[in-house]
């Protein structure tokens, strides 16, 4: 079955055939017998020929020379006329007075009754649903009364006040440290103060003996910051915030049973 494609001529052969392929692309290309082109027939020539593929090629069967493409300018082209130029006038038409009369007249006003002015006309009557029931008017829905804020923890600092006041002058600033940080802050520190020592050529201080007093005291200052929680916990308990009083009664553990105190208040 043929099909028509653009064909470009690419060579001219002495026996009298020139190559072609198609217009634009590599194939299909083929051999056209030179009596089916144009007189004018030359290399790059563009013609619309009839081909038809087969296993052996494809082979033109008739070829027709190709339109022109109009050059296009995007410009519109102005006809001249011969005919002379009339102006296009408009003429609106009169409109005709009704038998009514001039509105600005006072003839066809009907005369204003006792109570009929502005105040005294009747009042149209409210809008009613199916059935002459009045629509329902829409109330927003009264405020909630908001939950009062739980009082959150403030322990004090009683019982931890009264173990450092029996604390002698060497232990109350490592105390001081441990309640900061832990033996952590405590091990910090003790660096910090060797480092400035061997700067002025002083004995440093033993670490592991000032560490070893920190873990000694430890259990007390435990005892004695959940014992100032708890205080705490009692005044303000009808107002207290339940995560607080949970995490009180959590830290309770085994240590704090141990003091007879703790253990009643826990």
């Amino acid at each position: 079955m043929s099909r028509r494609i653009d064909i470009e001529l690419t060579s001219a052969r002495p026996d009298g055939t020139w190559t072609w392929r198609a217009a634009g692309a590599q194939k299909p290309k083929g051999v056209v017998d030179g009596t089916m082109l144009p007189t004018d027939a030359a290399v790059g020539l563009v013609v619309r020929a009839d081909v038809e593929t087969d296993l052996d090629g494809s082979t033109v069967l008739s070829v027709q020379a190709t339109k022109g493409r109009t050059e296009r300018t995007g410009l519109l082209e102005l006809l001249p006329s011969d005919k002379p130029f009339e102006a296009v006038t408009q003429q609106l038409a009169r409109r005709e007075r009704s038998d009514r009369g001039d509105r600005g007249g006072r003839g066809d006003r009907r005369p204003r009754r006792d109570g009929d002015g502005p105040d005294n006309r009747e009042r149209r009557p409210r809008r009613e649903g199916p059935g002459g029931e009045r629509r329902p008017r829409f109330q927003a829905p009264p405020e909630l009364p908001q939950r009062p804020k739980a009082k959150r923890l403030k322990p004090g600092r009683t019982h931890r006040n009264e173990i450092l006041q029996s604390l002698s002058e060497a232990e109350r600033p490592i105390v001081e440290r441990f309640l900061q940080g832990g033996i952590a802050a405590v091990r910090a520190a003790v660096a910090e103060q060797n480092k400035a020592l061997r700067e002025e050529n002083k004995e440093t201080v033993p670490e592991a003996s000032i560490v070893r007093i920190a873990e000694s005291l430890a259990p007390r200052l435990r005892v004695a910051d959940w014992l100032d929680r708890a205080d705490a916990a009692v005044r303000d308990l009808e107002e207290l915030d339940l995560r607080d009083l949970r995490s009180v009664v959590a830290a309770a553990d085994e240590q704090i049973s141990r003091d007879e105190s703790a253990r009643d208040l826990a």
